[in-house]
């Protein structure tokens, strides 16, 4: 295949489903066409350091899944190189529960969505549980603007494939930094024309 993320996704299991389904032609043609989606390009470069959320999934020695939501600010997931990518580890509740999982089975995927521009973007990777002198200066170096959270140790992911997912169903979100944003002029306008009203009334 040449897609390395089909590679990958789609199992034989999968096929059957598509080819039963009526899918299998229009991904077959995915599968045969130039190679992508295994090294990250400035469109994928600039997209991931934007986020200041993702998720991440694991599966633990019994097989099960695990999804854990990670955040922090806007570029706490560093690009370290063209296939690697790094974020910090702030102090939580202490389960651990992601970094078990991470050394019985180090494959993972990563989900990073930008809700007001419905976009989303998919990535399959090993990630490696990193501490100490091992622990990158880039992702020494975040911090969280009330200090409060100590970056003890982070995560390093080796990214194996990635895909730009279909925006349809992302419902768009806004975080109240980017409704100030839009608000801010509205409420200078109104906060002007009351005293521009209170004065007239002084006036009269």
């Amino acid at each position: 295949m040449s897609d390395r993320y089909l590679e990958i996704a789609v199992t034989d299991a999968v096929k059957q489903l598509q080819e039963r389904w009526g899918s299998r032609s229009i991904y077959r043609r995915l599968e045969t066409g130039p190679a992508r989606h295994h090294q990250l390009g400035p469109e994928e470069i600039a997209f991931i350091e934007a986020q200041d959320s993702l998720f991440l999934a694991s599966i633990n020695e019994h097989g099960w899944p695990y999804v854990q939501h990670r955040g922090g600010p806007p570029g706490f997931l560093k690009v370290l190189d063209q296939n690697k990518l790094g974020f910090p580890d702030f102090k939580g509740n202490r389960q651990y529960l992601s970094f078990g999982n991470i050394l019985t089975n180090p494959k993972v995927s990563l989900f990073l969505i930008d809700y007001p521009a419905q976009t989303r973007l998919k990535i399959f990777g090993h990630a490696t549980l990193v501490q100490g002198d091992a622990l990158p200066a880039a992702i020494r170096e975040i911090s969280l603007s009330d200090g409060a959270s100590k970056i003890e140790r982070g995560i390093v992911i080796q990214v194996e494939a990635f895909d730009w997912n279909c925006p349809k169903y992302i419902v768009p979100r806004y975080t109240e930094a980017q409704v100030r944003a839009v608000l801010q002029p509205l409420l200078k306008r109104i906060r002007d024309l009351e005293a521009e009203l209170a004065q007239g009334s002084t006036q009269s």
